[in-house]
């Protein structure tokens, strides 16, 4: 909490553009501009940024589209599933993928230490990655519905985060080690954060998702292995 002694080591997100930045990831170490250094790093935060606004997009036309199909208008539903008829879980696959890949380019690549809230993040993330290839791949929709709340706690902890990092909760007291969970490592747009990817790829997740599950047993989510 502001002004309670509470706030982590580093209230403020470095400046990535400045060597001030390399000294704050490496302490000690020679400063090393590392955008720099690294020319893509600031044009690939920003793709990532720009594929959560997309995915943000989406996933509220797929959230008006339920409510649309709950009030008893499922005109709207139908042609979703029969666009996406048998991509379902590919297309879940894919965000999956890109937010393993992503977060790892952003500890790995761009040298953003990871805090508490995002490894919780990461665990609901990553093996998504593995399993949603498999029942792509094998065409098991049924297990699309085992799936789901592995983004749905994932998207809680993304919330959380948000307002964590946003001041509006106070910081939990296992995030006052290092940068600590209220650092924002990345801002674009005025709003997108890394937690904010991760939400916007969760909630793609349980979109998709949903529909995959959504699919009866004479009515395969995905396409049959080997099509």
């Amino acid at each position: 909490m502001p002004g309670a002694g509470l706030e982590p080591a580093c209230p403020k997100a470095p400046d990535f553009k400045s060597g001030a930045s390399d000294q704050f990831r490496h302490p000690g170490a020679r400063s090393v501009a590392l955008w720099q250094g690294l020319a893509m790093t600031h044009d690939t935060i920003v793709a990532f940024a720009v594929l959560a606004v997309a995915g943000e997009a989406i996933a509220a036309a797929l959230a008006l589209i339920g409510l649309l199909a709950v009030a008893g208008i499922r005109a709207p539903l139908r042609r979703l599933r029969a666009a996406l008829w048998g991509y379902e879980l590919w297309a879940a696959f894919v965000v999956a993928a890109l937010g393993t890949g992503g977060s790892l380019f952003f500890s790995e690549i761009a040298g953003f230490v990871p805090c508490d809230l995002c490894w919780f993040q990461r665990i609901c993330m990553y093996p998504l990655s593995l399993l949603l290839l498999f029942a792509a791949r094998h065409g098991d929709y049924k297990f699309a519905r085992y799936l789901l709340p592995f983004p749905i706690i994932g998207a809680g902890v993304s919330v959380y985060h948000i307002l964590v990092e946003n001041h509006w909760v106070a910081t939990p007291a296992a995030c006052q080690v290092g940068a600590g969970c209220a650092v924002k490592w990345i801002n674009e747009f005025g709003y997108v954060t890394i937690p904010t990817i991760a939400l916007s790829g969760f909630l793609l997740l349980i979109g998709f998702l949903s529909l995959a599950a959504a699919g009866g047993s004479e009515e395969p989510a995905t396409l049959p292995a080997g099509a």
